[in-house]
């Protein structure tokens, strides 16, 4: 805990992921709701051509990044959290021109009593 999953559409090319994953990291562990740097693991996935934005079959792209949290974080936690994430991403999501590009920024409660973490 916690997760950091960031998905975006293929037709974003150059999607700066490197540079994204360090920003995204330093942001969200500096949020004193992260208590241990380790603990965050953070991935993007780019999706495959098949996917669509609305009823449009081209224009528009998308980002979308989902952190998954234990639960019992206050909504003010969570909206600092979000805000983090969606501001790196405001910052480094290319903008191709004649593309429309949706970001979102999701955070999940994750049942702390059924969630299993070791170090090996």
């Amino acid at each position: 805990m916690p997760h950091l999953t960031v998905e975006y559409s293929s037709n974003l090319p150059g999607y700066p992921e490197a540079q994204a994953l360090a920003e995204l990291n330093a942001a969200v562990c500096a949020s004193p709701e992260v208590l241990d740097e380790a603990d965050l693991k953070t991935r993007f996935v780019r999706t495959t051509d098949s996917f669509q934005v609305g009823t449009e079959a081209v224009g528009r792209a998308f980002v979308h990044a989902q952190l998954r949290l234990l639960s019992g974080r206050s909504p003010e936690a969570k909206k600092d959290l979000a805000g983090r994430v969606a501001g790196v991403l405001r910052r480094l999501t290319p903008r191709p021109q004649g593309l429309m590009v949706q970001l979102s920024v999701e955070i999940v409660d994750m049942d702390r009593p059924s969630y299993v973490k070791e170090r090996l």
